[in-house]
């Protein structure tokens, strides 16, 4: 969940330390701090955003060409200066920053105390500081040798970088189920969560693996061992990046921009793999295992959050287009319920990060039992990405809004690649109606775009319920989980309370919520169901509710008995959640900023769970 970044060379660290923040500030944003050598150890942390950092540093020695910073989403401690990382050992000779959860620090913090550590803070990261710097007085180790052994004894997850004072010319890092990224310069070394804040300085990385620790020294050199201590020789990667994709490029938040990406990342998420024309669908990550994933007695799809939903839509296309058989899991609890998986079986796993602790350790089970891994993630390198047997990235660019959008539909039109090529190559769908869902599938983009023309429409329905307190979202067959992502985005960057159902469902207690204050968002797109949603639109209409309809151009039933109405070109119903998605994503976003919500980085959320 937390950022890193650090830097040694020749240049001045601050500024790559507070640039590489700004850019990590998605993944928690409780508070920050960094930590400069120039001959002593200067350490500045506030509470709250990197701007505040910035504002209490101006009047502070911030000179030095080696340095660590982190933002913070908090796990122990309640966000505050104190508990902001870095931290700093007792005898202040190190400093630590840490992105995952030391699970047994407690012990760890009875047994220092019993030998005089004194704690200034509520966190486990202090202690594991502490606990290195114990290592390395009792036998007089360096830097590296000591965070080697400490973390022989630690359970847990962890992203480390430390800094020795006295031994200014180098870094140390490890990593152990969070991400951390090595930048390779001229003579200089960077670490970060992610190639976000590396990327304009070099295209060369290292993507370090679970229990293993990089020493870099300022003189251009490095080694890469295990936590057994055996040597090894990493793969220097290049990294694939656009700077400008990082930047908000005239928009207001980095959400509206990613809104607006989506004609482009949907067409991203095909390109080279779909041809309309030649008449063929091909994903070259399922290639390898093609007979294996077309022969699977079922398909267990994990995801967390929104990639969860992504999953359930998925459900809907390979069971429709391939027939096979398909469980969708939160990944969360199929970890711990005793699955039965067999070898019988394929996982797909859906993160965007690639980091999601849940979705990681539940894919770790699944291989155990012999499962082959698939992963859809979009962020090349990722720890997912490494895990599966194979795979297909998304190609969406980095997504720094914490509200997945363009994530979102990328992963829905993957997943859709996927499910039309098994289906071709399990005869279940027959050629015509193949050709005719992949040339409709490549106009997709186009209806995207027109569907954002609607934002001014959709802003004033915003305008209209902005100060609801609740509010219920209604979908059925494809558009059930469009509308648990509507209800979603709108808890997340509103705090609004909302919930989504099929519409169906609500009957069988929802109802019960519906008076003249509730807005009531009902996905009336599916051509097979029409008469049925109509009918739950007269029981809310019935019952004073507000009804905002998402229809097909031209439903004019619809038009006339609801309130508001937002149309969406006409498409093939397996397609439709790419289209009806938009308008739920630009009105959560007008009513998040009508209601002065920071829509970027809301409330006690970060972008990517890497910790349980």
């Amino acid at each position: 969940m937390c950022g890193i970044i650090a830097y040694i060379g020749h240049k001045d660290a601050y500024n790559i330390l507070i640039k590489g923040l700004q850019r990590l500030e998605y993944r928690g944003y409780d508070s920050a701090g960094i930590a400069l050598m120039n001959g002593s150890l200067n350490v500045y942390k506030k509470k709250g955003k990197v701007q505040e950092l910035v504002d209490f540093a101006k009047n502070h020695n911030v000179s030095g060409t080696a340095g660590i910073g982190h933002t913070r989403w908090a796990t122990h401690g309640k966000p505050d200066d104190i508990n902001a990382h870095p931290h700093t050992s007792g005898n202040g000779r190190l400093t630590l920053v840490h992105n995952g959860i030391i699970e047994n620090y407690a012990p760890i913090k009875q047994a220092l105390e019993k030998k005089g550590h004194v704690f200034k803070s509520q966190t486990d990261t202090e202690v594991l500081v502490h606990f290195i710097e114990e290592v390395q007085k009792q036998d007089n180790l360096p830097i590296e040798e000591a965070v080697r052994v400490a973390l022989t004894q630690v359970v847990g997850a962890y992203a480390i970088v430390v800094l020795d004072s006295q031994d200014p010319d180098k870094l140390v890092a490890a990593r152990k189920g969070s991400p951390l990224v090595i930048g390779i310069g001229e003579d200089e070394f960077f670490f970060a969560s992610d190639g976000t804040p590396i990327v304009e300085y070099t295209k060369k990385v290292i993507y370090l693996d679970d229990e293993h620790i990089a020493t870099v020294n300022r003189s251009g050199e490095y080694e890469i061992r295990t936590i057994d201590n055996e040597v090894h020789t990493p793969f220097v990667d290049e990294l694939h990046m656009e700077i400008e994709r990082m930047e908000k490029g005239g928009y207001d938040y980095f959400m509206m921009k990613e809104i607006y990406e989506q004609p482009t990342t949907i067409m991203d998420a095909m390109r080279g793999r779909i041809s309309a024309e030649d008449g063929w669908v091909r994903l070259g990550g399922m290639e390898k295992h093609l007979e294996q994933v077309k022969n699977a007695s079922r398909i267990i799809i994990l995801g967390c959050g929104t990639s969860w939903h992504a999953g359930l839509i998925a459900e809907y296309l390979f069971e429709d287009l391939a027939r096979i058989a398909v469980e969708v899991e939160y990944a969360s609890e199929f970890r711990y319920r005793n699955p039965v998986i067999t070898d019988k079986d394929v996982v797909i796993a859906i993160s965007q990060s690639g980091e999601t602790a849940d979705t990681y350790a539940a894919l770790e089970l699944a291989k155990k039992n012999g499962a082959l891994l698939y992963g859809i993630v979009n962020v090349v390198g990722s720890s997912i990405a490494r895990l599966t047997d194979a795979g297909s990235y998304i190609h969406c660019g980095p997504e720094i809004g914490v509200a997945s959008t363009k994530a979102f539909t990328a992963q829905v039109t993957l997943l859709t690649l996927m499910a039309l090529q098994l289906g071709r190559e399990r005869g279940t769908i027959s050629d015509e109606y193949f050709q005719a869902l992949i040339t409709e599938l490549e106009n997709i983009p186009e209806k995207v775009k027109r569907m954002l023309d609607a934002n001014d429409k959709i802003k004033y329905i915003a305008s209209e319920i902005k100060d609801s307190h609740n509010a219920m979202y209604l979908g059925r067959g494809y558009n059930f989980p469009v509308a648990l992502e509507g209800a979603l985005k709108l808890k997340e960057i509103s705090y609004i309370h909302a919930e989504g159902y099929p519409a169906a469902e609500m009957k069988h207690g929802p109802i019960a919520l519906i008076d003249e204050n509730m807005p009531v968002i009902v996905i009336a797109t599916n051509k097979s169901l029409n008469d049925k949603i109509v009918s739950n639109i007269q029981e809310v209409k019935a019952r004073k509710g507000i009804v905002i309809a998402v229809i097909t151009e031209g439903d004019h039933e619809i038009n006339r008995i609801a309130d508001y109405v937002i149309e969406i070109p006409e498409t093939e119903e397996p397609f439709t959640p790419l289209l009806s998605v938009i308008p739920l994503q630009l009105l959560s976003y007008h009513i998040a900023v009508m209601r002065g919500c920071n829509v970027d980085q809301p409330r006690n959320l970060a972008k990517s769970v890497t910790v349980e």
